[in-house]
């Protein structure tokens, strides 16, 4: 039981956090990939997942991580971006890799478009004091796009392994 409330809560509470460390500081802490990377391994070895499934998760990891670091050496994403959305393929693996990728690249335009209206928008004086909003605001500034990985991470986990291994009877019990 213990490993299904983790199942549960632990990949889409960091995604939750990663999403609004970037909207309200435009960071993503690397402490947030690091416990997604160690709790991705902690539960598949808890979860009994054989060494080839660690591996090949893995590895789409590690092909998010080269090309996340070659978008974020061209300026295009933030390195905190990047290290999340290699931490995060960790948790789908190949098989779940291709959805996220594609529902995290549609938020994150919109979110870029949405963004970009704002912008050319004046701020409302009361509003300006908030330095969040701020910093979101300001033409400058780029495009938390921790928000648009968290939301594509969170459409796509439903459907993993991760998920499905719950035991939902443990929770519906009286």
């Amino acid at each position: 039981m213990i490993l299904d409330v983790v199942r549960l809560v632990l990949f889409p509470a960091l995604m939750a956090f990663a999403a609004a460390s970037d909207l309200l500081t435009m960071t993503i802490p690397n402490r947030v990939s690091l416990v997604l990377a160690a709790g991705f391994l902690a539960l598949a070895l808890a979860s009994g997942m054989p060494a080839y499934d660690i591996l090949t998760h893995i590895g789409a990891g590690a092909a998010v991580l080269v090309v996340a670091f070659a978008c974020f050496a061209m300026g295009w994403v933030g390195g905190g971006d990047a290290k999340v959305a290699a931490a995060a393929s960790l948790w789908f693996g190949f098989a779940h890799l291709l959805d996220y990728l594609v529902y995290a690249s549609l938020f994150g335009g919109a979110l870029t478009l949405l963004l970009l209206q704002f912008r050319q928008w004046p701020l409302p004086h009361a509003l300006a004091a908030q330095g969040w909003l701020s910093r979101l605001h300001a033409k400058e500034s780029g495009i938390p796009y921790g928000i648009a990985l968290a939301i594509g991470a969170l459409m796509i986990y439903p459907e993993t392994e991760w998920i499905a291994a719950v035991d939902i009877l443990h929770f519906a019990a009286p």
